[in-house]
């Protein structure tokens, strides 16, 4: 209807449903733009999302522009979004007609310049610097003289030819390289995976365990250079044990590895200057070390010996030495001739007054003194030994008669027989006899040799009060 309250004449135009028309208008879009390159400063970007797809805009001054990078394609970026990074974007126009929104469906995304690369530098700097990964606390001392250096670099390019030659000029030892490439999106994942590969080579395995890492590469553009700035490549130089060395570019380019490294070297060249010493060098230093030391010694010598001649210059000779106990023994020697004269003459004299004492009368005397004393004592002596002695004869009848009372020989006199074994042991019955056994009889007048025929006597037949008269069927 008209505002007047009128109705409105018949339209000619199409019905279509809102799907249809938000298919035209999709088909219409990616027809007309296809792959476009759009230059904008990304905005609300948080993160992959669950799914792994990224969900950002791409904005200006004046416009915003949604854009998504679906997970299979983030995974191969050289450089993934950040928040407020201005960047080029190449992709495919599209709408997404669950909004009614056009979006750019992203497969490539690079920096916009080097203004934009330096601000991401930066603020990736400042990141891992707040992590502590560029503390020179954290950085290890290079080994003086390293038995095997790690390479990381492209195998086919002059800096590898620098390295071994220098190395080979100075003190060769044994170089692996570990092959890479050191320019393009990939290049960092490499690079920081050699370093870790490294890191993981047992100490006694095949291939021997680098004792120093050297990553170098040639000068370039900061694109060019742009794979040593990896932040996974940073983390892996933080943590290597064992001491790196990074030389990327030339003196004036610098990357994050060179933060992270142990020691930075300006070209590779110098990297393997810094790696090993000048052999000849070394030998120099050695051979004057050993003149040095050679003439030491002879100095010490010849100081020592002049001092062991000033020190026996004041030692006394031996016969000083010998002089005063030689006279202390001499003088002892004639004390003791004086002292065995003294004392010989000294019992001479008292053997000459005990002499003078023993008189003839007086021997006369003593002789007489002790025969009274003996006529004296000898009567009771002869009773004493008399009564000693009878006393022990009937002591010795007596032990006479009882052992004859207790010996087993009057038994043996009464009809009794004691009967041993092979070893002259008394059997007290016939259960240890065996058949065939020799035995020994013995009687009251006599020993009689036999043999055991065979067990045939009941012990409950035999009397216990009186001796078996038939002892012969025992044999």
């Amino acid at each position: 209807m008209s505002r007047s309250g009128s109705p409105s004449p018949p339209s000619n135009a199409l019905e279509v449903t809102v799907t249809e028309l938000s298919s035209k208008l999709k088909k219409t879009v990616e027809d007309t733009f296809g792959y476009v390159r759009v230059r904008g400063e990304i905005s609300g970007f948080r993160g992959p999302h669950s799914s792994g797809h990224c969900y950002f805009s791409l904005k200006d001054e004046r416009a915003r522009l949604e854009a998504v990078i679906w997970r299979g394609q983030a995974a191969k970026l050289k450089h993934m979004p950040e928040e407020g990074l201005e960047v080029v974007a190449s992709g495919k126009l599209t709408t997404y007609p669950g909004s009614s929104k056009y979006q750019i469906v992203i497969d490539n995304l690079e920096p916009a310049g080097a203004g934009a690369l330096i601000a991401l530098l930066e603020e990736r700097r400042k990141k891992l610097a707040a992590e502590g990964l560029f503390e020179p606390d954290r950085k290890q001392l290079l080994p003086f003289m390293p038995k095997v250096i790690g390479v990381i670099t492209s195998p086919t390019g002059a800096v590898i030819r620098d390295i071994l030659h220098r190395i080979s000029d100075r003190f060769p030892v044994h170089v692996i390289v570990w092959p890479v490439r050191v320019q393009g999106e990939s290049s960092g994942r490499e690079v920081a995976n050699g370093v870790f590969q490294f890191n993981q080579l047992p100490e006694d395995g095949p291939l021997p365990r680098p004792d120093l890492i050297i990553v170098a590469r040639g000068g370039g553009s900061l694109e060019d250079l742009w794979g040593f700035n990896d932040e996974a490549l940073v983390r892996a130089t933080a943590s290597s044990m064992i001491p790196l060395i990074s030389a990327v570019g030339h003196e004036t380019d610098w990357t994050l590895i060179d933060h992270a490294a142990d020691w930075r070297a300006p070209t590779p060249t110098a990297a393997a200057e810094k790696a090993v010493p000048v052999k000849a060098d070394l030998e120099a230093q050695i051979a004057d070390l050993g003149a040095r030391l050679r003439g030491s010694i002879s100095r010490l010598s010849t100081k020592h010996r002049s001092e062991l001649r000033a020190l026996s210059r004041g030692l006394k000779t031996p016969d000083n030495l010998l002089a005063l106990p030689r006279r202390q023994f001499d003088e002892a020697s004639g004390r003791l001739n004086r002292s065995l004269v003294i004392r010989v003459d000294r019992a001479r004299s008292r053997f000459v007054q005990g002499g003078g004492r023993l008189s003839p009368h007086s021997l006369t005397r003593l002789l007489n003194h002790n025969r009274e004393r003996y006529s004296a004592l000898a009567p009771q002596l002869s009773r004493r030994i008399e009564s000693r002695l009878t006393s022990s004869a009937e002591k010795f009848e007596r032990n006479t008669r009882l052992l004859k009372s207790l010996s087993y020989q009057s038994v043996l006199d009464r009809g009794y027989a004691v009967i041993r074994n092979a070893k002259n042991a008394p059997l007290t019955g016939i259960k240890s006899v065996k058949t065939g056994s020799n035995l020994t009889i013995e009687m009251g007048d006599g020993r009689l040799q036999v043999v055991a025929a065979q067990k045939s006597i009941n012990p409950k037949t035999v009397s216990k009060t009186s001796p078996a008269k038939d002892q012969g069927s025992l044999f």
